[in-house]
């Protein structure tokens, strides 16, 4: 008997959480308290969105970026885009504006909607985004007063008045372009991962198995991971398929209104960086008996590798288990995940057991396949021993990088992840190292190259070399070691301000550190693993750090 052949597009799914929950909410924070919504009210203004985005001369394939925030708007953006087939461009407010002007030039985005708040990083583009034509600006409770030189600006709900609340999705092919994400913090220019109807629907899928995350219709759904991180790690697609819950925190990311919106909302699952619940973890340690945490059945980690510490804590003092993930832009991101149990010999497994795997990066998702290679790309033992790159092939894993291919990033439909580990005899993954030079803050990647090319360009500075130290809040902050040309006076003020002028201030070096010479590796490239090994050896710690401990 043959099967149907319906194409996998994202509009078959999305759709269907206002069908089989049409009351359930989407709760977004504000100034002074939420702002609610029903599924049946956010899909009918997402039809609308899509209409007028029609109206303003966007069709399929074209780039709609947004600049916002994780709100019910920005979910509306994510439902239009995808249903009409246009291109959803979720531009990364946290980059400096050098990388954002490439961004938005390189993807040649027709039409950004953006959060009143955000306004002013925009305007400082205005002369260098000729693509743009029109600004939809979305103002949430206190900024219904936002004015803007902005081309073509329009208040979203302006925008989408009285347009029909339903929009006949178009049929397509199922590896149209459904949204476009850019690295950041990479070598030279942030690149783009543009990800398929089919890549997406089938990452939807998977990510709402029992043995992944364990999505459900039942769960009230806390999304902290920024919308324009890989889509929201594909949170708000799988929601919106579901009709679970939503709350969305919008600005308002700081410990104590996170813990305000679970407690009030009834949160089950949430998902952020390391430093997220690092901060949660604080605040609650300060005011014991605050908070009701007893809706909170697991927190999903990912970014960086949470300390197991942090681990254990979650599931000994609320109960909740931290479910370890990893992936990147490149894989959509879910491409490995660390349960408490992830097979049925594990139900026999001591607490010490347990938790020595959750600190693990996890085992690879149905349908990928992940393995470990020598330089040779020969692939290595799954003995927990041997240590090799590791590469990644799948379904919704990137095959090459947007109008900019880099072949070198890839291998015999591999993707080359640019991190190192192992494989133990379970089948978990276990990073031991990155073999690119980059340093992750608080979830965001750094490239220590592009500060260095940028510090040696300054008179005076015969050389830099800049590497990752541990913090214990946002895992590593970036250095800068500097050789000071002879006769020439360089101060680390100087280099700082310097700095400031193509980075952005969350990148800038904790600490810029004169020394005589860098050391060397035989082929005369920067040895940074001595670096980092002579800096360990000498104690050192970070200025803030070191204040701390004096």
């Amino acid at each position: 008997m043959a099967m149907q052949r319906t194409p996998l597009l994202m509009s078959n799914i999305l759709d269907r959480g206002a069908k089989v929950a049409p009351e359930e909410e989407i709760v977004t924070a504000t100034e002074q308290g939420v702002r609610r919504q029903t599924y049946r009210e956010t899909r009918n203004r997402a039809h609308q969105l899509a209409h007028a985005l029609q109206a303003a001369g966007i069709g399929m394939g074209d780039r709609v970026g947004t600049f916002m925030w994780n709100g019910a708007r920005h979910l509306e953006a994510y439902h239009a885009c995808a249903g009409m087939g246009a291109v959803l461009h979720t531009l990364n407010i946290r980059l400096g504006a050098k990388d954002l002007e490439y961004i938005i030039n390189h993807a040649e985005d027709k039409l950004i909607i953006i959060d009143a708040d955000l306004l002013p990083l925009l305007e400082a583009l205005q002369a260098v985004i000729p693509s743009v034509r029109q600004v939809v600006v979305a103002a949430e409770q206190g900024f219904a007063g936002w004015s803007t030189n902005l081309p073509g600006a329009i208040d979203y709900e302006a925008f989408i008045k009285g347009q029909p609340p339903h929009y006949d999705w178009p049929q397509m092919d199922e590896c149209a372009p459904l949204g476009l994400c850019y690295t950041s913090g990479t070598t030279g220019h942030p690149k783009g991962v543009e990800y398929e109807h089919r890549s997406q629907y089938l990452h939807t899928l998977t990510q709402c198995m029992t043995d992944s995350m364990a999505l459900s219709a039942a769960d009230v759904i806390l999304g902290i991971v920024p919308m324009f991180h890989a889509m929201g790690w594909g949170v708000p697609w799988s929601a919106l398929m579901l009709g679970c819950k939503q709350v969305m925190p919008h600005r308002f990311m700081n410990p104590a209104r996170l813990l305000d919106l679970m407690v009030s909302e009834g949160v089950t699952l949430s998902a952020g960086v390391p430093t997220i619940w690092q901060g949660v973890k604080g605040l609650v340690e300060t005011n014991p008996g605050a908070y009701d945490l007893s809706c909170l059945s697991r927190v999903t980690c990912g970014g960086s590798a949470p300390p197991p510490s942090l681990i254990r804590w979650y599931w000994e003092t609320l109960g909740v288990e931290m479910v370890q993930g990893w992936g990147m832009t490149e894989t959509s991101p879910l491409a490995a995940l660390s349960r408490r149990v992830m097979k049925r010999s594990q139900l026999k497994l001591s607490d010490e057991e347990r938790f020595a795997n959750l600190a693990k990066a996890g085992q690879i998702m149905p349908g990928l396949d992940l393995d470990i290679f020598d330089e040779d790309f020969n692939r290595l033992p799954h003995d927990g021993e041997s240590v090799g790159e590791i590469l990644v092939r799948g379904p919704w894993i990137c095959s090459e990088y947007y109008r900019n291919p880099q072949p070198e990033r890839f291998h015999d439909g591999w993707l080359i992840t640019g991190d190192v580990g192992k494989i133990d005899p379970e089948e978990y993954l276990i990073i031991s190292d990155r073999s690119k030079d980059l340093v992750k803050s608080g979830g965001e990647w750094i490239s220590s190259v592009d500060l260095e090319n940028h510090i040696v360009a300054m008179d005076g500075v015969a050389q830099a070399c800049v590497v990752a130290q541990p913090h214990p809040k946002w895992d590593e902050r970036p250095v800068a070691l500097i050789v000071v040309a002879p006769g020439m006076s360089v101060n680390a003020q100087q280099v700082l301000e310097h700095c400031a002028t193509a980075f952005a201030r969350w990148q800038l070096p904790d600490d810029i550190i004169p020394v005589e010479g860098i050391p060397l590796t035989s082929t005369g490239k920067m040895d940074k693993k001595a670096v980092r090994a002579n800096l360990a050896e000498q104690g050192y710690q970070l200025p803030d750090l070191r204040i701390k401990a004096g």
